[in-house]
């Protein structure tokens, strides 16, 4: 006996116009059209030309054979728009993190690069899942992985804005996180207003994945900037030595050796960005101070030359001159120094026997940057640059013009943290050598075309990049290098000369 219930039985249509159909309890489909819905109908064996409106077969609910309010335009635009949005957060992911996954020194840093690349990872299968979400939304948990997705994509272009607006530099990136930003926020309201996670079986345990990931990616943020570089300090230790002098007797000179040498007695690898050592004579007249002498002028005579402060004065010496004996490179720009590692270099210093010097000095200045904190272009930073060769156009500077002639290195630097690198111009590492001064360095995007960016960002990317000074000084007479050995005596023999008593 025929049944006196419908045998098909179409829902009303939900907020984006798709109709379920139901054959007694179960679903056999979803319709966004008649044309479907007759495609489902004659799956189930119905004739092509079945009359829609034939109360026998179907049942309509919620509006009748003519009420499909689908917008294909509008839906398949949206989808597409989910779709291009997550594969191009995808990208950006793979762009941010796989260079610190595979290239990063330190275990926190290849963590975040690691984060950053499953990030994408779970991007590419939200896009996937966006398709479905767009459609009939066959899988329940298609809606919620959409979310966790487009939450990924605006948590890692909000940190890219953030970053960008410290410099609010130009890169090819900053239109790209600019516009995926506009569009995660824009997802996420959309999703948010369809509820996109109604349909997850547990949605609870859902919310605690989301937090959960959140706190590891903030943990391992917070570790990388924060700990690591506590946890290894960076530390150089020099030493400046002068040896016993000897006379050269075929050419009048003092033949005075030096030993430097320098050791990395921190946790951390570094970069050696300049380096110089400089080997003085100083002059001076002395005096026996009479009472009424002006201790305020001799101080001032004593304390500077030419004005410059040498940061001495001596209430018995007066007119003090330095001039430079020696200066060279100690290690040379870009060469790197491991943790424990250590170099010496041993240096004679020619001095004329009928020098007017009292003293000699050393300095040995060192400027250098933690090695996990950026890469630099080796093989381009160690070429030297001389500012007064004409045939290198970039470089040089015309002597007439009162331009200081020395030697400049330069070359690429990039950030450790790829974050930095996308939303920061390029950065460059430029030092500057000249006999006898006091070497110079600087971490900035100048690179011999423009302006340098102004002190205040030169410093700022000095700390940011790990950069330091370390400077070590000694000063020994001429008196003390010329004296002569001491004679080594037999045990128990006294130098003292004895007293005859009558």
């Amino acid at each position: 006996m025929r049944s006196i219930r419908p045998w098909v039985v179409v829902e009303p249509p939900d907020s984006r116009g798709l109709r379920r159909v139901v054959v007694g309890e179960e679903t056999v489909g979803h319709a966004w059209s008649a044309g479907e819905l007759r495609r489902i109908l004659g799956r189930l064996g119905h004739p092509e030309d079945l009359d829609l409106d034939d109360p026998a077969t179907l049942c309509w609910r919620g509006g009748d054979s003519g009420t499909w309010p689908d917008r294909p335009g509008r839906r398949h635009a949206v989808t597409v728009l989910l779709v291009a949005g997550l594969l191009a957060s995808m990208v950006l992911g793979a762009v941010v993190g796989l260079p610190d996954a595979f290239g990063a020194l330190t275990f926190a840093q290849r963590l975040n690069g690691i984060m950053f690349v499953l990030s994408g990872a779970v991007l590419g299968a939200a896009a996937l899942a966006s398709l479905d979400y767009g459609g009939k939304r066959q899988f329940r948990g298609s809606g919620a992985i959409v979310l966790l997705g487009v939450l990924i994509a605006l948590a890692t272009d909000s940190l890219l804005v953030f970053m960008w607006l410290e410099e609010t530099e130009f890169t090819p990136y900053v239109p790209v996180f600019m516009l995926l930003w506009c569009w995660s926020l824009w997802a996420l309201c959309l999703l948010v207003r369809d509820r996109s996670w109604k349909e997850v079986p547990q949605p609870k345990r859902f919310a605690a994945g989301v937090v959960l990931t959140a706190l590891l990616t903030g943990v391992s943020l917070a570790y990388s900037t924060m700990y690591q570089p506590a946890a290894a300090p960076m530390h150089l230790t020099l030493k400046a030595e002068f040896g016993k002098a000897r006379t050269d007797r075929s050419l009048g000179f003092l033949q005075v050796p030096l030993t430097l040498s320098m050791k990395n007695t921190g946790g951390i690898p570094v970069y050696i960005l300049n380096d110089s050592y400089t080997v003085s004579g100083r002059g001076a007249v002395y005096s026996e101070n009479p009472p009424d002498r002006d201790l305020t002028r001799e101080w001032r005579d004593s304390a500077g030359l030419r004005g410059e402060d040498t940061g001495e004065s001596e209430l018995y010496v007066g007119r003090l001159t330095y001039t430079t004996i020696s200066s060279g490179h100690f290690y040379g720009p870009g060469n790197r120094l491991e943790v424990g590692e250590e170099y010496t270099r041993k240096h004679v210093v020619q001095v004329p026997k009928n020098a007017k010097y009292d003293l000699l000095g050393v300095n040995l200045t060192i400027s250098y940057m933690r090695k996990d904190r950026g890469k630099i272009d080796v093989a381009e930073f160690r070429i030297p640059h001389y500012s007064w060769d004409k045939y290198d156009r970039r470089y040089y500077c015309d002597p007439e013009t009162g331009c200081l002639q020395q030697i400049y290195y330069h070359g690429r630097v990039w950030h450790n943290d790829n974050l930095v690198n996308l939303t920061r111009k390029p950065r460059y590492v430029t030092a500057f050598w000249s006999p006898g001064r006091i070497p110079d360095s600087l971490i900035s995007p100048y690179d011999f075309t423009g302006r340098t960016g102004g002190v205040k960002k030169e410093k700022r990317e000095w700390g940011r990049y790990g950069a330091a000074r370390a400077e070590a000084n000694s000063e020994v007479s001429l008196a003390e290098l010329l004296a002569p050995p001491t004679p080594l005596l037999p045990p128990g023999y006294s130098s003292q000369v004895p007293t005859l008593t009558p």
